[in-house]
Parts: C-alpha cells; structure tokens; sequence
C-alpha cells in the first residue's frame, strides 16, 4: 500500500510540473510509511543516517512545498511544535491535551460530512472555502490511567 502511495503522491507532484528530487522523494517517503505524525526534527533525525547531507532548510522547504499541494497537513501538538502528516485520505485527528499524542480516526462519512460543512461555512460567511481539517481533543487512556487532568 504505502508503495502505491508514493506513486499517487509524486504523479500529483509530477502533474503540477513539480520536480521530485531525491530529497523530496526521501521525506515524501518518511510521511507516507511512518504515520506518526512526525516533526521537522524527528523526519531530520531519521533521514540523516541515510543521507547525512540532508539540511533542516531543504526539509522546510519540502514540507512547506507539500502542505502548499495539499499532500501534507500541518497539526499543532501541545508545546511539541508543528506536527506532519500526509494526507492521502480523509482522516480527523485525535490530539491528547497531556502527552500530545495524535491519533488518526477513518470515519466513512468524513469527506461527505466536511462537504456540507464548506457549504455551510461558504454560504455564512462568503468565503471561498479551500482546505479543512478536524482535530478533536481529548484525554488519551494512558493519560487517563496516571490520573491527569488533561490539560499540561
């Protein structure tokens, strides 16, 4: 699967004449086959053994490149920074108010349900909706097993 994946997410590069260099196609890769949510430093940490020349800017600028296509989502975690992920079908997010920790949730109505949800909101407001995400909130069970109160 995650090798079709891949495929689909560079013929979407390739079709808006997006050069997929080596370094693009690593971090691509690393969304796509780890699905845990990684920041700028965890993708820079595990592609640096396999390509130590691999700067921090070339990793921005390569998230910046696939959030702007659509292929990646940017989710805030807590004091964790700015969390990836690829988004190559409709997901929500479950975010932990204490660890951090984000979970994906497949729901078979989500795309349908986020629909009308543009529609709403374009019909309010008069805005040309473009991008949504939902990220719920909540307090995970190792979380709740220590006790906390779900906020850090």
């Amino acid at each position: 699967m995650a090798k079709n994946t891949i495929d689909e997410a560079i013929e979407h590069l390739r079709k808006k004449h997006i050069r997929i260099t080596p370094q693009r196609r690593l971090v691509l890769e690393c969304l796509i086959q780890k699905r845990n949510h990684p920041t700028v430093e965890t993708i820079f940490h595990a592609l640096n053994s396999k390509t130590p020349n691999l700067s921090l800017a070339t990793i921005y600028n390569t998230l910046k490149l696939l959030v702007d296509q659509g292929l990646v989502i940017e989710l805030t975690s807590g004091e964790d920074g700015i969390h990836y992920d690829y988004y190559g079908h409709p997901h929500f997010h479950v975010i932990c108010t204490n660890c951090g920790k984000i979970i994906d949730v497949d729901y078979p109505d989500y795309a349908a349900d986020l629909a009308k949800i543009d529609r709403v909101a374009a019909t309010k407001t008069g805005f040309d909706i473009i991008a949504n995400h939902v990220e719920v909130e909540g307090l995970c069970p190792d979380c709740k097993k220590q006790g906390t109160t779900g906020t850090k």
